[in-house]
């Protein structure tokens, strides 16, 4: 009865700007309207990139201008101590940080070592401080793309390759053994679908040397690929049949028109789902299969997708799952969606915030990417700006 009650007092609602922006000063909402406005101009998108890439690579003073707007906005800053500020905003809301260290498409072992020291020190500090609850990184950030791409082929490796692979797989093992250590958890990102099988197999062979106490290891889920929700339950049941639990970090994903025009190129099957429809189906299914084991499963719903922040949230509730269960969280990243990420956690459910970090010049393909989603996601812009103007309204008639 109490739970109900206080399912009842905390009505979920996503419309509530003053809790979705009590963190943003006046300034903050002004910055985020006027980027918002811009990234709505398709055109700016698409010659921003190389004329700010360009710009950058001469040297023309831009840095600080990127550093003022999209990066203040979408980045916690270039080192983690710069981050600081970001993590207690964030917690003052009852918002946890995820510090994703954002390098990446490098091909040179001394920058996979430094990943691995950065990614490591991203651990320590999540062990000291309760604001920091989840970990996370690519294992392209410690690897070849190309090696992991000869891999998945399942080509033979040169002995030089080999050599090569085996440190790869020694940086992932220190960063889990680190994470074990510390009694922290740590995602492993997903990326494109001619890789994933080998970071699949070594994110499951991480959670077998990790998670047999507590979910210490998780791996990434793309749920728009049409395969995915069947690789989580065929994992679950290795989880099971081998003693431990499996980690689970549900995304829609994040590579769709490079999926879409390789399989064309190449013509092979696109692994991408036919439709939006048949992506949403997945996720949500993926949700209630992952709540209905959540003893054995811990899971990240890294999602924007309000109808699926809502099933989640009903589906905690209808099984009378405390929200503060440890082993299901909600996520979204800086800068989007605040409304679901506040009014979530006001409702005391368990929410983090990814907050991607590193030196302006290397984060700069990240940010690009934000702005060409959020073009692409119809609807998802116009909503942010129209959830910005409400809270300008609403604070002007104060």
């Amino acid at each position: 009865m109490s739970h109900e009650l206080h399912y009842m007092n905390n009505k979920l609602s996503f419309e509530n700007t003053e809790i979705a922006f009590r963190h943003s000063s006046n300034t903050d909402l002004n910055r985020a309207y006027w980027l918002f406005k811009v990234i709505n101009v398709n055109f700016l998108v698409k010659i921003g990139p190389p004329i700010t890439n360009f710009a950058v690579n001469i040297g023309l003073p831009i840095k600080g201008l990127i550093k003022a707007t999209i990066f203040k906005h979408f980045c916690g800053g270039e080192t983690i101590a710069e981050c600081s500020q970001t993590i207690k905003n964030l917690a003052d809301g009852g918002v946890g940080t995820i510090l994703d260290y954002s390098i990446e498409g490098e091909d040179d072992e001394t920058v996979f070592d430094n990943t691995r020291d950065e990614i490591i020190r991203t651990i320590e500090r999540a062990a000291q401080d309760k604001a920091i609850p989840l970990t996370v990184f690519k294992v392209t950030g410690v690897g070849r793309f190309s090696l992991l791409e000869k891999l998945d082929e399942g080509l033979k490796l040169s002995v030089d390759e080999q050599i090569e692979w085996q440190k790869v797989q020694d940086r992932v093992l220190a960063i889990c053994e680190m994470a074990h250590s510390e009694g922290v958890p740590v995602m492993i990102d997903a990326e494109e679908s001619w890789i994933q099988k080998t970071i699949d197999s070594l994110a499951l062979n991480m959670m077998r040397f990790f998670n047999k106490e507590q979910a210490i290891v998780y791996n990434t889920y793309q749920l728009y690929r049409h395969d995915k929700l069947a690789s989580i339950i065929a994992d679950f049941s290795v989880a099971e049949q081998e003693g431990f639990l499996l980690g689970a970090k549900i995304v829609r994903g994040a590579y769709m028109e490079k999926e879409r025009k390789r399989a064309a190129e190449r013509g092979y099957l696109s692994p991408i789902q036919p439709d939006k429809a048949a992506t949403d189906r997945d996720y949500n299914d993926a949700l209630i299969f992952c709540a209905d084991q959540v003893d054995r499963i811990a899971f990240v719903a890294g999602t924007h997708n309000e109808n699926s922040c809502r099933l989640l949230a009903d589906l905690l509730d209808q099984k009378n799952i405390d929200h503060k269960n440890p082993h299901v969280y909600f996520s979204q990243l800086l800068g989007m969606s605040d409304n679901l990420s506040f009014n979530l956690a006001n409702a005391k459910y368990n929410v983090a915030k990814y907050v991607p970090y590193g030196p302006i010049k290397a984060v700069l393909p990240y940010l690009f990417r934000r702005a060409q989603e959020n073009t692409a996601i119809a609807g998802q812009m116009s909503r942010e700006l129209s959830l910005i103007v409400k809270e300008k309204k609403r604070r002007s008639a104060l």
